[in-house]
């Protein structure tokens, strides 16, 4: 069954290239950057569009700004506990990057 839009939806495509909209766009005549992933290939490119990381990538910003943290305290009891979160962090890594 063809989307309920479908007609408006062609007839828009066909009006804009009567129109010469799609007439000297970037990257024309050029090949597709290659895909790994073409079944998600918008979803990606949505995400990194909008400053989205995977998860493990966050996490491992979290833990360099806790290592700089540890770097600069000296007061031990906020170091113990710096070091808790640090490896906390750690193990979220490892099982963010494990699960892709």
């Amino acid at each position: 069954m063809d989307h309920p839009l479908i007609d408006l939806i062609n007839a828009k495509i066909r009006k804009a290239e009567a129109e010469g909209d799609f007439d000297n766009l970037e990257g024309a005549g050029k090949p597709l950057p290659k895909c790994d992933d073409p079944d998600n290939a918008v979803m990606h490119r949505i995400l990194k569009d909008n400053g989205a990381v995977p998860e493990f990538v966050s996490l491992s910003r979290e833990l360099a700004k806790l290592r700089e943290e540890l770097r600069e305290t000296g007061d031990r009891t906020k170091r113990r506990q710096l070091v808790q979160d640090m490896s906390m962090l750690e193990a979220k890594i490892e099982i963010a990057r494990k699960r892709g």
